[in-house]
């Protein structure tokens, strides 16, 4: 792929944005080898492009982007990060950015913040996840575990849980999640927020179980409080204690080390009254040349 063929993909996916948030470009699933370093978002009213390593095309890469962003009119700002170096920095390379910035899935809005972190507070690839309960969610109590800014409960709320427990270690992005619900005008009387160490928790989670729907969606890796390798089956040992008779349970992993089987045997061994259903597909617009290293999404029930 040349750099001019990474235009013309780009301005045919241009024809498909609306305001929902669209990945215009995939290069994180080795698909397009030559710029396997590089994504491109439409956010609403913002072109978000990020680069993942440094690349002696970067120039050039960034100038098309602008020219992308200048010829085609459906964004008010351009912005580029720069994820490969300490903090990582994005920069306004045009237009003005607004007071508040949000994603847009589903008819649902999230707070977005392109400045001040690395990661912008919503991940896009898992929009197939969080329609999955926002189908299953109606009636039910639901466990959200790493619940970051609380994606997921928005969905269970829209689909009509009964009730949703966020918890998440970090209280900053718990306060977002109550900003998202509030910036939808979901009722948070049905909604808890959890700032704890889910590994250290176990009987503040039990207290407002048992839970019909569990969402597991760790980090891969979290310094000082989370491992996927060594942590992920303390959590799938414990789902008996604090899961509902019938059950339904989403467990994510998005570490390309780490395949499918890793999960299916974890609760094979430490969780057997979980019998595997599904495995969820990924976006169409997150292409991967290996489905093993992309986003997994597998879907797990206990029946009465």
């Amino acid at each position: 792929m040349t750099l001019n063929d990474l235009q013309q993909l780009l301005l045919t996916n241009a024809h498909n944005c609306t305001e929902e948030y669209t990945r215009l470009f995939h290069g994180r699933g080795n698909t397009y080898e030559e710029y396997r370093f590089l994504t491109v978002d439409s956010v609403d009213k913002v072109l978000f492009a990020v680069l993942f390593d440094e690349n002696e095309e970067e120039e050039s890469i960034v100038s098309m982007l602008h020219d992308f962003y200048t010829a085609e009119a459906k964004w008010k700002v351009l912005i580029v990060q720069q994820r490969y170096l300490p903090s990582s920095p994005s920069t306004i390379l045009a237009g003005e950015l607004p007071q508040e910035t949000f994603a847009i899935e589903n008819g649902l809005k999230y707070h977005v913040n392109f400045l001040n972190a690395q990661n912008i507070g919503f991940f896009p690839d898992m929009k197939i996840g969080r329609d999955f309960i926002r189908t299953q969610a109606k009636g039910k109590n639901v466990l959200n575990l790493f619940s970051y800014t609380c994606s997921f409960s928005l969905s269970a709320i829209a689909g009509g849980a009964a009730s949703v427990v966020n918890v998440d270690m970090n209280k900053n992005v718990l306060t977002v999640g109550r900003e998202n619900h509030r910036l939808n005008r979901l009722d948070t009387k049905k909604v808890e927020f959890m700032p704890y160490n889910i590994l250290k928790s176990w009987s503040r989670i039990r207290k407002s179980g048992p839970y019909d729907l569990i969402i597991i969606d760790p980090p891969s890796f979290q310094k000082g409080s989370f491992a996927a390798t060594s942590d992920y089956a303390k959590i799938i040992k414990r789902l008996n204690e604090f899961a509902a008779k019938e059950c339904t349970v989403l467990s994510a992993l998005n570490a390309p080390e780490l395949e499918s089987g890793f999960i299916k045997r974890l609760f094979s061994e430490n969780a057997p009254e979980f019998h595997y259903v599904e495995r969820l597909e990924n976006l169409e617009t997150f292409p991967s040349n290996d489905a093993e290293r992309s986003l997994k999404n597998l879907i797990f029930k206990k029946e009465a």
